[in-house]
């Protein structure tokens, strides 16, 4: 691990990137600028100031409390208040939304309506996917973000139909500080430094960031992270193994704006993290590198933007607790590759208005698995390369207070691999080598009527369809356990999951509800799906034989979600609850962990804001579920199918002194209670319980 003085050299280094580049200043078109001086020359002529147009693109639907459907916001407000904490415990306040708890492991597995893993969440950073994802004793896949670089999550629960889509059941994308969030209207420069340092294990992160505007057109940014925290206790004061890491990030972004119909944006991101998980020390690297192109003319056919990236995952086994181990030099690498165009048009067709997004999006995944020395032949998880195409439109006409939305979108998928197969296995496939060149694709619809009733009322209702592809991991699986008392199959022959669901929601906006300048948001829907193919683990020859399968007939999952916020400045809550009702077949635990959320969740925030300029905040959040189910296969010597449910209690101070220094202050699980979180991939286990009471204290400074 790095030291002090390491670390005080790295954020000096980062400073010194983000105020040292320098670049020669892009010359706006003639053609532009021709038009621009003659029009200044006229309005001089005539004693008037003259002004640059703005185009204003977008707008209402970026509010989730405005766009029907089940979307959610994790703000910059709520991450900041929440510093020091996993990435996990975000999406606490998000509905029908989990993710996969592991603590040995720090990748992020995004859980919606009972659905992870797999590519099932389209999980991005900065819209570029991390489809990075292996067959072990935990997820079926993780993001490796680091949340010091966090500045929101956008979430969508259901279909997607436009850039993102290809999933079966939603996306989050994890968006990092951009170079507008430091600097500040009228500066050059701005940034901010934040350390934070927590007992029970917390120990001590800090980051730096810097952003610098040379003039209109060329703009950076740069950011380091470092954090090392150890094992924490949980609420019986118990130490929980192995939950230690050492992570160091990077982050690198360049702005230049030409004119201003022209943007491009150039992003570099790099994150190295050694821990403990899946019985091995491990170290994961994910680099990115992409670029984005946006042209925003003052005409209503056009906002055409276009991003291409290119991201690589490694996780890499370093040994076991004895420093050997049958595993020790695997790696697993995702190298993957994407790019996608779209436009935006607006058209006045008399009486009725039409806005339709329509474009094409390409996103290839390359796995390689190189086995350990030592066991050339061990190890389940296969190399292949699988490849989707999605052909999108969605187009929204309105007429008066109606909003009808019709989208299409086209997804074909190819994967391609090989590999081998020994002979009595369970789909009776032929001894020896295989291979596979698959291809499929499938139209799916999405409809949805809304109703601006009031201006403070939006009553919905969509149909949509969704499919997920089977992955490399899923069809090439193969070899043996560590141990050899078990052996993996590999199934050629998966078909892709269908979704098909409908739901029904409204939402609410009400301003000066209680009191002058307050607002109130709500937003309910009741939804319903039904899963064709679902893709699970099925057991054979009493259990030593494991291989992917389609799960015959259909299973379903419907539910109510509800979020919910109030402000007054002076006193803020918000509120969200999920109830789940789910048939899905359960996961073999080594298989991924269990994807049923608990019947019903529940979370609420509630705080005040004092002093002038309202500078001190206090508040306290309160998360609570039910039961969870776990299947009967995974019931273990207990006999108990189910993970019982839990309180947690936090509680959270924030001041802003005048200078641009912030503080902030947390106590997470105030009564130290011992738990297991909601799916939970080692359910049962001590090394899955909970962090016990635990103090954390921020500072941060913005320049």
């Amino acid at each position: 691990m790095l030291n002090r003085h390491h670390r005080l050299a790295l954020l000096a280094c980062t400073a010194t990137i983000a105020l040292s580049v320098a670049s020669d200043s892009f010359a706006q078109s003639a053609t532009a600028s021709q038009q621009t001086e003659a029009e200044e020359a006229e309005a001089a002529k005539k004693g008037e100031t003259y002004l640059s147009p703005i185009v204003v693109k977008g707008g209402r639907e970026a509010d989730p409390y405005a766009k029907p459907g089940p979307s959610s916001v994790v703000s910059t407000d709520e991450i900041e208040l929440q510093a020091g904490q996993e990435t996990d415990d975000l999406f606490r306040s998000v509905p029908g939304t989990s993710t996969a708890n592991n603590p040995q492991n720090p990748g992020v597995a995004v859980n919606i309506r009972g659905f992870e893993g797999s590519g099932r969440v389209n999980m991005m950073i900065d819209g570029v996917r991390q489809n990075f994802r292996f067959t072990g004793h935990e997820a079926q896949g993780f993001a490796y973000v680091d949340p010091a670089f966090l500045s929101e999550i956008d979430l969508t629960r259901g279909a997607v139909t436009g850039v993102g889509g290809g999933a079966l059941a939603g996306s989050v994308n994890f968006k990092t500080y951009d170079i507008e969030d430091l600097i500040q209207d009228g500066k050059t420069y701005g940034g901010q430094a934040v350390a934070t340092y927590g007992t029970n294990g917390g120990g001590w992160s800090e980051s730096l960031l810097g952003a610098y505007r040379f003039n209109d057109v060329v703009s950076v940014l740069g950011g380091i992270s470092k954090s090392d925290p150890g094992n924490y206790d949980n609420g019986d004061g118990v130490e929980v193994p192995f939950t230690e890491e050492d992570l160091l990030s990077g982050l690198l972004k360049a702005k230049i704006t030409p004119d201003k119909d022209h943007s491009f944006k150039f992003s570099a991101m790099s994150y190295d993290n050694d821990f403990f998980a899946n019985s091995y020390f491990q170290n994961v690297t994910n680099q990115t590198v992409s670029a984005n192109y946006a042209y925003t003319p003052d005409n209503e056919l056009i906002d055409l933007r276009a991003n291409a990236y290119y991201n690589r995952v490694k996780m890499k086994y370093d040994g076991n607790v004895s420093g050997a181990g049958s595993a020790k030099g695997r790696r697993i690498t995702d190298t993957g590759i994407g790019f996608d165009i779209s436009n935006t048009s607006t058209i006045d067709l008399g009486e009725v208005a039409m806005r339709s997004n329509y474009g094409v999006e390409y996103f290839q995944d390359d796995y390689d698995v190189i086995n350990s020395a030592a066991q050339p032949t061990g190890g389940v998880n296969g190399s292949g390369k699988n490849a989707t195409t999605g052909i999108f439109n969605s187009t929204t006409f309105t007429y008066g207070i109606v909003d009808l939305t019709a989208g299409l979108r086209y997804d074909h998928f190819n994967i391609d691999g090989s590999g081998s197969v020994s002979a009595g296995n369970p789909l009776g496939m032929p001894a020896g080598a295989y291979s596979v060149d698959e291809s499929d694709g499938r139209l799916n619809p999405s409809v949805t009527l809304a109703v601006n009733a009031t201006e403070w009322l939006q009553p919905y209702v969509t149909y949509a369809e969704t499919l997920r592809a089977p992955t490399v991991n899923e069809i090439f699986v193969g070899g043996s356990h560590p141990g050899g008392f078990q052996m993996f199959f590999p199934n050629p022959f998966l078909q892709p999951e269908i979704s098909k669901g409908w739901e029904i929601g409204a939402n609410i906006n009400l301003d000066d509800l209680i009191a002058t300048g307050d607002s109130f948001r709500l937003k309910a829907n009741y939804f319903h799906n039904r899963v064709d193919n679902y893709i699970t683990a099925a057991l054979a020859n009493g259990g030593m034989q494991i291989f992917f399968v389609n799960n015959p007939g259909i299973s379903t999952v419907q539910g109510f979600e509800l979020q919910a916020a109030y402000d007054a400045g002076y006193v803020f809550g918000d509120l969200a609850y999920t109830h789940t009702e789910s048939d899905l077949p359960s996961q073999v635990n080594g298989f991924g962990v269990q994807s049923f959320l608990p019947d019903d969740i529940v979370s609420a925030t509630l705080g005040a804001r004092f002093l002038e300029e309202q500078r001190l905040t206090v508040g306290t959040r309160i998360y609570a579920v039910s039961n969870a189910f776990i299947g009967e296969e995974n019931a273990g010597a207990s006999g108990s199918a189910t993970v019982p449910g839990y309180g947690l209690v936090d509680l959270f101070a924030n001041y802003k002194f005048e200078n641009g220094l912030e503080l902030t202050g947390s106590v997470t699980n105030v009564f130290d209670k011992t738990y297991t979180p909601a799916s939970s991939t080692i359910a049962g286990s001590t090394v899955d319980t909970g962090r016990g009471r635990t103090f954390l204290v921020t500072a941060k400074a913005k320049f």
